[in-house]
């Protein structure tokens, strides 16, 4: 069997003593999806950093794995659905047990969905207001099925706003030739706007020296 461990973040705020603690069950394992990465803290600042947005908000994270940014979106007030690929069922229980280490099992939704798919779940999700993705722009391959995925989401929402962080590993890859195909478009959000420059986010030490970004997509008008 993989090992588990519990990894904590911790939020803080500058101007008071006020703080959130998240315990993230981790798995030692070749499944990329059931430990942290470096986008998720930097997500997770950004959500924490919009706290006062996002009270009462209903948001889904997608491909959401260790689901740092949706249980902190959840101990904020949020109205959260977390999920991850069908296919993928450790990944969909380890959100399971991120939300019992965290004490939200019955405040939080966890739905498979499995990008470029149009199950049953993603139809009926009801409203949204957030769409929550950490390093989801992995595998190129899966680029434009998450792109469709948004894309419907955002037909159902024209509000809503996909707040999403990537990881560059490459100059070559993109996603705006997508973006414009599926009438979308992205705008890019300094880290230092939201304190999210930090080499060591919330206590951990992610995410290190790599080079992170962060995008808000939305639908054009």
């Amino acid at each position: 069997m993989s090992a588990t461990s519990l990894r904590r973040f911790e939020f803080k705020c500058d101007y008071d003593l006020g703080s959130i603690t998240i315990c993230i069950p981790e798995v030692l394992d070749k499944n990329y999806g059931l430990y942290v990465w470096p986008c998720a803290p930097v997500l997770a600042q950004y959500v924490w950093k919009n706290r006062d947005r996002i009270k009462g908000r209903n948001i889904l994270e997608l491909g959401a794995g260790t689901s740092l940014p949706g249980i902190l979106a959840a101990k904020l007030g949020a109205i959260v659905t977390l999920s991850d690929a069908l296919h993928l069922p450790r990944c969909i229980d380890n959100c399971q047990k991120a939300c019992a280490a965290n004490n939200l099992e019955s405040s939080i939704r966890v739905i498979g969905l499995t990008w470029g798919q149009f199950s049953p779940d993603l139809v009926q999700i009801g409203p949204l207001d957030v769409i929550l993705g950490s390093d989801c722009f992995y595998n190129s391959k899966d680029f434009e099925d998450i792109i469709v995925t948004v894309s419907y989401l955002l037909d159902k929402n024209p509000q809503c706003e996909f707040w999403t962080t990537y990881q560059e590993r490459s100059s070559d890859r993109t996603i705006l030739p997508l973006l414009e195909k599926w009438n979308m478009y992205s705008r890019s959000i300094p880290l230092k706007d939201f304190d999210g420059a930090n080499r060591n986010l919330a206590g951990s030490t992610l995410p290190g020296d790599h080079t992170i970004h962060m995008l808000v997509i939305r639908k054009k008008q």
